[in-house]
């Protein structure tokens, strides 16, 4: 299974170490069809957009995504959402509300 890390756990970020066990596949830019917020201590995605988010791509197994569901508190604060890249679908986490007061990070990058 594909997924794409655009915060925290992207390499030399503090929760990077739930992917020691995935495969890095390579940094990433995804189509611009998000609203990207900085959430203070990380990021957060937010469909509809029209920004484009740079990150990362891992192949990990189901073990792995499981970790991922806890960290990200899916459903309660993030759900899973299918992105297309040219190496298949990966999965994205997406922030289930929009935040109020927080700052869009145009430039597609975090920190």
């Amino acid at each position: 299974m594909l997924v794409f890390v655009y915060g925290t756990l992207k390499r030399g970020e503090r929760n990077h170490h739930f992917l020691k066990r995935g495969q890095y596949l390579r940094d990433w830019q995804t189509p611009p069809c998000f609203a990207f917020f900085d959430l203070g201590a990380y990021p957060g995605l937010y469909r509809p957009g029209n920004t484009a988010v740079l990150g990362e791509l891992y192949r990990v197994s189901p073990a792995i995504m499981a970790q991922l569901d806890w960290l990200e508190e899916v459903p309660r604060v993030y759900r899973r959402e299918w992105l297309m890249t040219p190496w298949g679908r990966a999965v994205v986490y997406v922030l289930q509300r929009r935040p109020r007061g927080m700052r869009k990070l145009e430039t597609g990058r975090w920190p």
